[in-house]
């Protein structure tokens, strides 16, 4: 059986660097206990910008899960912010244990990215999507259909990375960025979409079917 590789993201090598960095210091300083916490410290970092190779679903039309996470909330609502109708919002909660890396849920092409500087509230209370620093990625479809995939930084989470730019073509479970330490990220889609997940669920980034778009 073929041992499955570990990864992490490329974000993470200054965390882990400075973190082995120090407790060889204090291994060096004979700080014994100083540096068997500079080691769980490492370790922890380590895990926590693990990057897994995941299986995309043989279904080509539906859209995947961008974050690995806890379904909080399915609601439709009106989105003025980003598709400028009414839509419907998924959001889905990731503590500091699930892997961060965020993936595109389905393939298209970049139209807009909008990043939003706001608060640090709980990502999991409602106030979070209207005020939290936030940046939202806005895709077409080769059906010429759109949605966003907006990611939210939470309570400890401080810093959003996105690596998507307007005009990149991007692919179904592509990796695109990636939220430090806690966080939410938000999908809409158009009002007539259908959620393929359950509040409560617990989703998989580039492998769970999340839900479909409307058929126009």
């Amino acid at each position: 059986m073929k041992t499955p590789e570990f990864s992490v993201a490329k974000e993470g090598l200054p965390f882990i660097l400075f973190a082995a960095f120090a407790a060889l210091l204090c291994a060096a300083l004979q700080y014994r206990y100083a540096a068997f916490a500079g080691l769980a410290v490492t370790a922890f970092v380590t895990y926590f910008f693990r990057d897994p190779e995941r299986t995309l679903p043989e279904d080509s039309g539906a859209l995947v899960s961008p974050a690995d996470g806890k379904v909080i909330r399915i609601e439709e609502l009106h989105d003025d912010r980003f598709l400028h109708q009414d839509a419907l919002r998924i959001s889905i909660f990731m503590n500091v244990f699930n892997v961060h890396v965020n993936r595109i849920p389905l393939a298209g092409a970049v139209r807009r990215v909008v990043f939003q500087p706001g608060r640090f509230y709980a990502a999991d209370q409602d106030k979070a999507a209207l005020h939290n620093e936030s940046c939202a990625v806005l895709v077409a479809t080769a059906a010429g259909q759109q949605y966003a995939a907006v990611q939210i930084a939470g309570l400890i989470a401080r810093r959003i990375v996105c690596r998507a730019e307007p005009g990149d073509q991007v692919r179904t479970g592509q990796r695109y960025g990636l939220i430090r330490f806690g966080s939410r990220v938000d999908l809409y889609l158009p009002k007539g979409s259908a959620a393929m997940v359950q509040v409560g669920q617990k989703v998989k980034s580039g492998e769970t079917v999340i839900g479909r778009l409307r058929q126009d």
